[in-house]
């Protein structure tokens, strides 16, 4: 029995597209191991007295440029200020 064009291309692509899945579900394993490994740490440091919301805020500011980080200071203190909260 012989595979026609058709027969033979949906065979590649069907290969193609499972092998794709894996990978994703590879991935997606890889990440929740790490996610796991990430609140690890976090409740390590918790439990050496550290305070996690804020070290989390810490981590999301080095990710962002200093100028950034700088301006949106200047304004949240123009803000409490105004407010009265300085």
């Amino acid at each position: 029995m012989s595979e026609t064009g058709t027969d033979a291309s949906y065979h590649v692509a069907a290969e193609e597209l499972r092998q794709f899945i894996e990978r994703f579900e590879q991935l997606e394993a890889e990440k929740k191991d790490i996610a796991d490994q990430q609140k690890e740490v976090m409740a390590e440091a918790k439990g050496r007295g550290y305070d996690t919301k804020v070290m989390r805020k810490v981590i999301a500011m080095r990710k962002r440029e200093p100028d950034d980080i700088a301006e949106e200071e200047a304004v949240l203190e123009m803000y409490k200020s105004a407010l009265g909260m300085s």
